[in-house]
């Protein structure tokens, strides 16, 4: 069993001694970001132009879908959302710390990335996961 969590998706990087940040690619032919490793730019279709990039940890909360049936074990409802982070890339999670509640949400609402506990998912060696989540910003 690690000593530290596991990421649960792979562009989670958890860097020893550091905060965890959330891994891009960025092309360097048209500037576009992607979540996950690739070698071919979905945008433009340039090729071996991609490079990792470390994303900001602010945005705004683009839309949101308020989530009352689910897969067995997830607890409803939950806020699934899209964000438009600082730097424009959109990325979808899930909003915490505020009431599922549409006249509570605002679109366009400054929310910032935090990383923390996957729900207390476990693989079967008893290792736990670092996810990351949205949150209205602390102003």
């Amino acid at each position: 069993m690690s000593d530290k969590p596991l990421p649960a998706v792979p562009y989670i990087k958890i860097p020893d001694g550091a905060d965890p940040y959330l891994e891009a690619q960025k092309c360097g032919s048209c500037g576009s970001t992607f979540l996950g490793e690739r070698d071919v730019c979905s945008k433009c279709g340039a090729r071996d132009q991609m490079s990792a990039i470390k994303l900001p940890n602010s945005g705004k909360l683009y839309s949101f879908s308020i989530v009352h049936r689910s897969f067995p074990g997830i607890e409803v409802p939950y806020i699934s959302a899209i964000v438009d982070l600082d730097d424009g890339t959109a990325i979808k999670g899930n909003l915490i710390n505020v009431e599922p509640d549409p006249e509570k949400i605002e679109f366009d609402m400054p929310v910032e990335v935090i990383f923390a506990d996957a729900l207390g998912r476990k693989d079967k060696e008893g290792n736990s996961y670092l996810s990351y989540f949205f949150q209205p910003k602390q102003s």
